[in-house]
């Protein structure tokens, strides 16, 4: 009675027990579902008996996944791509899969087994390989990029290698007719005129009927009728609602569509690890553990070399080609697929079929730690991408750091026709803003070299605009000791911020919050009727106050239980001035 509810509540509970517990040791998510799944399985606890099913049906978190990554990749910044899909894709599938089908045929496997397990074992996964991406916030990374670009080609490698698997059958294989070419075409093409054209029409009605739950909707139908009219002519159900995400990547609801399909995504992925977990026979694992893990560890090793090996070949630092061979060394989802389809067909025997599926799942457990084993011993886990060569800058102005508020002031300087420089230290960053027709360098402008090169000699004035506070105080006192002329405008975080960068000697510190907060205020007060000249007034001896308590609070900074006093007593002070002035308006 009531099955599938009772499921359900078995994989909320297990979630919510273990997750917390693994963050709270800082192990990722997606190991505490696996293990989670490992426990509620049919070896263990046995609460979830059939979970084929349950995989089958969690796959649609993938489709999610790929949706919410399309609308993040315009066309214009997809085609960027097309080199490493199709090149670096291309020959990571046939180096990969060739050399595991050869290492198969030696250990007697005739040749169908032996194609099945090489390219199955060459695909990755993409929901564990994204997962841990987009957790450390490496996606729009150098290698970020070049990993999401093998998985792409990975996935449009699925159908293919299936169809491929009738080179071994005696029936002659079926090639496409022109009508059957002539509809996937047709399908396709519409999709993409129809999500250009007709949907954001769609969209905006519904957005005007102010129903969130109608929008929600939606953008559940826009992205499983895409991937099920894509997986109708012959493609995969990512590929479909991939291809929906990056035809909405330029619209305005683009933002909406996430956040309403961000839970959907987050909940049916922890679905999928779990299943892959409880998919995981703990019986073959018993009865032959030293061929499983040595099978695993073997094919990880193998294929995290040749991804190194062409990652390096196609242009990538040494250290993103290493990130990438650790990311992708895992088999992948649609390896059960094919083994499946294989064993369906007689090409694997069950023996194999079940060795070959342990070992993927392992890799899929195992991937996360040397991941995390990477990032933490390589010394430089970020992009080694060689800093730009700056010629021939003779700026008045310029700005370290082209977040969302140097961007601002870049735009605002262009419009008054200053010439200025940027400089940013996220290569990630200034692709993006190349993209959009920016002249930004790539650079670190804490380093004295590479401002100097940017013209900080002859400049006038430095707009400190950079995000992260410990990087702003450390470029703030290298530009006052080694380019005192320069006068420094500095955006700051927060009152703690602000105190750090007037330590290291910057007179005019701006904190990003405090104006719009303010002006907010005011606008509420205009709602209530208050004369705008009293708010002014009002707002005037706030802001002052303000900056006096701050000056204070700089001098008292050593004496932590001084300064508290001190702010204590002030704010009563200043709510005190303003009070009087209310009362006397």
């Amino acid at each position: 009675m009531h099955t599938a509810l009772f499921d359900f509540l078995i994989f909320t509970a297990a979630a919510s027990l273990f997750v917390p517990i693994f963050k709270y040791f800082k192990i990722g998510a997606i190991l505490a579902y696996l293990f989670s799944g490992i426990i509620i399985g049919p070896h263990i606890l046995g609460f979830i008996k059939d979970p084929k099913e349950i995989l089958h049906f969690s796959e649609l978190g993938v489709v999610f996944l790929l949706f919410i990554i399309g609308l993040e990749l315009a066309p214009k910044r997809l085609w960027k791509l097309r080199r490493n899909i199709f090149g670096l894709g291309l020959l990571q599938v046939l180096c990969t899969g060739f050399l595991f089908m050869y290492l198969a045929k030696c250990f007697g496997l005739n040749n169908a087994a032996a194609y099945v397990t090489g390219f199955g074992l060459a695909l990755s996964s993409t929901a564990f390989s994204i997962q841990i991406l987009e957790e450390k916030h490496q996606l729009k990374t150098f290698h970020g990029q070049g990993s999401f670009s093998i998985l792409m080609f990975q996935d449009l490698a699925v159908v293919p290698l299936i169809a491929s698997l009738a080179l071994f059958t005696e029936n002659p294989i079926h090639s496409p007719t022109l009508t059957e070419i002539t509809k996937i075409v047709g399908i396709v093409l519409g999709v993409v005129l129809a999500g250009r054209y007709g949907l954001r029409y769609i969209l905006r009605l519904v957005a005007d009927s102010r129903t969130p739950e109608v929008f929600t909707a939606i953008s559940l139908f826009i992205v499983l009728g895409t991937a099920i009219l894509i997986e109708s002519i012959g493609l995969s159900m990512g590929m479909g609602a991939f291809l929906a995400g990056v035809i909405l990547a330029n619209s305005e609801y683009r933002h909406e569509l996430e956040s309403n399909l961000q839970p959907f995504k987050g909940l049916l992925l922890g679905l999928f690890f779990i299943a892959v977990g409880m998919s995981l026979d703990l019986n073959i694992l018993v009865s032959q553990p030293h061929w499983i893990l040595l099978i695993t560890l073997a094919f990880m090793a193998l294929k995290s070399g040749l991804l190194f090996a062409l990652a390096r070949l196609f242009g990538y630092p040494r250290t993103s080609a290493q990130n990438i061979a650790f990311t992708l060394p895992q088999g992948g989802e649609f390896a059960f697929v094919l083994f499946a389809t294989a064993l369906g067909k007689g090409f694997l025997d069950t023996e194999t079929s079940s060795i070959l599926s342990a070992s993927v799942t392992l890799s899929m457990a195992l991937t996360p730690f040397f991941f995390e084993l990477n990032q933490r011993y390589t010394p430089k886990s970020k992009e080694s991408r060689e800093f730009d060569k700056i010629e021939n800058e003779d700026p008045v102005i310029i700005i370290a750091g082209y977040g969302r508020f140097g961007q601002i002031v870049s735009r605002f300087l262009n419009s008054q026709k200053i010439h200025h420089t940027i400089l940013e230290h996220s290569a990630a960053q200034v692709d993006t803003a190349r993209e959009f027709g920016n002249k930004v360098y790539y650079g670190d402008a804490a380093r004295s070299d590479i401002l100097e090169a940017a013209g900080a000699k002859s400049a006038k004035y430095f707009v400190l605009a950079i995000d992260d506070p410990a990087n702003s105080v450390r470029t703030a006192k290298m530009v006052r000791e080694d380019f005192p002329e320069l006068k420094v405008f500095a955006r700051a975080r927060n009152r703690q911020h602000a105190i750090d960068l007037m330590e290291v000697g910057v007179k005019i510190v701006h904190r990003e919050t405090l104006l719009t907060s303010l002006e907010i205020a005011k606008e509420v007060l205009l709602e209530m009727n208050v004369p705008r000249e009293k708010i002014n007034t009002r707002l005037a001896k706030f802001t002052k106050k303000d900056n006096e308590i701050l000056k204070t609070q700089f001098d008292l900074r050593h004496d932590q239980k001084e300064m508290i006093n001190y702010t204590t007593k002030a704010n009563l002070e200043l709510e005190k001035i303003l009070s009087l002035e209310k009362d006397g308006s």
